[in-house]
């Protein structure tokens, strides 16, 4: 397979907001450590996400020392909000699961709401070992996930995405591309591989930490959402529907769950076990 490394890592502590590419990161059990561990719910308790609302790409997260996050938006001074304490949880849902969390001060869901315009609250998953079980028909006894999408961690690859981009340039949108990475929020970038090599993986090591593969990961609107802008178009849903179609699902990158704890870092090599 040549050889293949960590080109960059990605985590966003609040889901939906942009997020932070350090050079190195904790795995734990349930995703790089501070991995979307805050989230936003609406007045019904739902989670918001870019799927709802795009402009929520245009907001920052900051990872802070201990847990807390400082917030930045367009038009917005920048607030710091520290983790809550756990005196009482909130019911919430993300997606099909029913989930607790801890809500923040009335400063943040006044900071969040001013950003969108729309009637919010922050939340934060104080204790990710217990809240969420990853999907069960994927999971092993005792794996858990915060609030991603559904699995702790998603890899994608610099190739397939070149060979994305290149279908997409003969496509009927090619004015859309080349789309960055970032439309797809991945938490681990690999280089050095063939393009959708990643769809025979079934387990790889990134440094010394090992990693299992779930299955694909499905693609939704907000891969269509320009990261920047927090506008939307028709690529790459277009194409990845006619090339990438796998049982229904339009995809594009792997889910992952971590098999131990450690530290990884960018240019780390990554072995394919198998």
């Amino acid at each position: 397979m040549g050889h293949v490394k960590l080109l960059s890592m990605h985590v966003h502590p609040v889901k939906a907001f942009r997020g932070q590419t350090p050079r190195e990161a904790v795995v734990e059990p349930w995703g790089l450590a501070g991995d979307r561990r805050w989230a936003l719910i609406d007045a019904g308790g739902k989670v918001v996400t870019q799927r709802q609302q795009p402009r929520l790409a245009l907001a920052a997260a900051e990872l802070l020392p201990g847990g807390g996050v400082r917030l930045s938006a367009p038009g917005l001074e920048p607030l710091t909000v520290p983790v809550p304490e756990p005196v009482g949880t909130v019911s919430m849902e993300i997606f099909r699961d029913k989930v607790e969390g801890v809500l923040a001060d009335d400063t943040a869901h006044a900071w969040c709401s001013a950003h969108l315009g729309a009637d919010v609250r922050l939340v934060h998953m104080d204790d990710p070992a217990t809240r969420r079980p990853v999907d069960p028909g994927y999971a092993r006894p005792g794996e858990t996930v915060t609030f991603a999408d559904g699995y702790p961690l998603l890899v994608t690859t610099t190739a397939s995405l070149d060979a994305l981009n290149s279908l997409i340039a003969r496509g009927e949108h090619a004015g859309e591309g080349p789309l960055p990475m970032n439309r797809f929020r991945p938490n681990l970038v690999l280089a050095g591989t063939e393009p959708w090599a990643e769809d025979g993986w079934s387990r790889l090591a990134v440094g010394e930490v090992e990693f299992r593969v779930a299955k694909p990961c499905g693609r939704c609107v907000v891969t269509t959402t320009d990261q920047g802008a927090g506008t939307r178009g028709k690529e790459p849903l277009f194409t990845l529907g006619r090339h990438r179609r796998l049982g229904g699902k339009l995809i594009f990158g792997q889910n992952l769950v971590p098999l131990g704890r450690g530290t990884i870092r960018v240019g780390d090599p990554v072995r394919v076990i198998a």
